[in-house]
């Protein structure tokens, strides 16, 4: 009796614990009384990291404490515990605090996840908190996944989460002729939708291997439009360490299609730029080796630039993508097409923006271009959302 009553106390503190500014919001993860009968007596692989928090526990954690049983974790990029660099081969280990394994999602063959542990589970639980953003990975290992549980029969439950930008679209659809470990499906730079809406959109828009679907199941957020502003209550991987980084994202994110550094190991990632070649600025920094950027663009030399770190937040937010820092940039070195690299495209999605950029256009020009993309994303997505827009 006195464990049943511990239980009852604990899932009651996880169905009002949020830790985050917009208290309101109840993550999927929180309410365990929705899900914990769906994994009674099942064997779970569940796919999250660092961020797959339920109050100050982490839901494997819990899982394991009540005798779930937990087959295996899938991790994504940066690793479970969020440490690794972006793109750094992770590999299999075991959870020193649960003794549960660890499976990279990068074992796989060809890319795909590795169907051997998703073939012996039951269910696949998905929790991991997203940023909602076509370049940013974590959507992109979801659908590796999916497209494996579709294969082996393997059902996949979706703890859906917040997204912090899902308050706009914004950007080019990707073009599938630039398909890359950055950018997989044909959706805007910033889609709006959280992990759970793009789940019911990959299986909707028949976007998994053969048109295949997964059976799956989403369990949303409580008190949460795409108007919400929500403030991540933990970093979502390394070089995104606060919400400045997480709105400044989708803007300075180019810069990792050019010889310019974007701040990766300084205290600033993503919230400044420069080149040591640039001039006419009074502010500087030198990317040093740190951990989750062991090797940074620049290494070593001092980067004349600018500081975003305290630029206004509602304006940021306002704009959406910015290319004005990319076209400031490209002017100040006037070093033409040596200024990108191939993997602009990539990220960008399309070849217009290099091109437009190259022969004087400026920013808003630019973004003109992709209206249309993003009015017709607004509603093909439309028929998936779970959230008033």
């Amino acid at each position: 009796m006195k464990k049943l009553i511990a239980l009852l106390l604990l899932l009651g503190s996880f169905s009002t614990t949020c830790w985050c500014s917009t208290s309101h919001v109840v993550t999927g993860a929180e309410q365990t009384h929705l899900y914990f009968p769906l994994l009674k007596g099942k064997k779970i692989v569940l796919f999250s990291n660092h961020t797959g928090m339920v109050g100050n526990q982490h839901l494997l954690d819990i899982m394991v404490n009540y005798r779930m049983k937990v087959i295996g974790v899938i991790s994504p990029e940066h690793g479970f515990r969020g440490t690794a660099d972006a793109g750094e081969h992770v590999t299999n280990s075991v959870d020193a605090q649960t003794g549960v394994p660890i499976y990279s999602l990068y074992n796989g063959k060809k890319g795909k996840a590795s169907l051997q542990v998703l073939k012996s589970a039951d269910i696949l639980v998905v929790d991991i908190q997203d940023v909602g953003l076509r370049f940013y990975t974590y959507y992109i290992s979801m659908l590796k996944l999916m497209d494996a549980c579709a294969e082996v029969k393997t059902p996949v439950l979706v703890l859906d989460r917040p997204n912090p930008n899902g308050f706009y679209v914004d950007g080019p659809i990707l073009d599938m002729k630039y398909k890359s470990g950055v950018g997989a499906l044909p959706i805007p730079i910033v889609h709006g939708m959280t992990l759970g809406e793009l789940a019911r959109m990959i299986n909707g828009e028949g976007w998994l291997s053969n048109h295949r679907q997964c059976k799956l199941t989403v369990i949303p957020c409580k008190n949460y439009t795409h108007q919400t502003r929500y403030e991540l209550p933990i970093t979502p991987s390394p070089n995104l360490p606060n919400m400045q980084a997480v709105y400044l994202y989708p803007s300075t994110c180019f810069f990792e299609g050019t010889n310019v550094s974007l701040g990766r190991g300084t205290s600033k990632p993503f919230q400044q730029y420069g080149h040591p070649d640039m001039i006419g600025y009074g502010y500087s920094f030198m990317p040093q080796s740190v951990a989750g950027a062991k090797n940074p663009p620049q290494l070593g030399r001092t980067c004349h630039g600018v500081d975003l770190s305290n630029a206004d937040t509602e304006l940021i937010q306002r704009r959406g993508i910015d290319l004005s820092y990319v076209i400031n940039a490209y002017r100040n070195l006037n070093i033409g097409s040596k200024f990108f690299t191939p993997f602009f495209e990539k990220l960008a999605g399309v070849g217009y923006i290099r091109e437009m950029i190259m022969n004087g256009c400026n920013a808003d020009t630019i973004k003109a271009k992709w209206q249309k993309d993003v009015e017709q994303f607004k509603l093909q997505r439309r028929p998936y959302l779970l959230y008033q827009e």
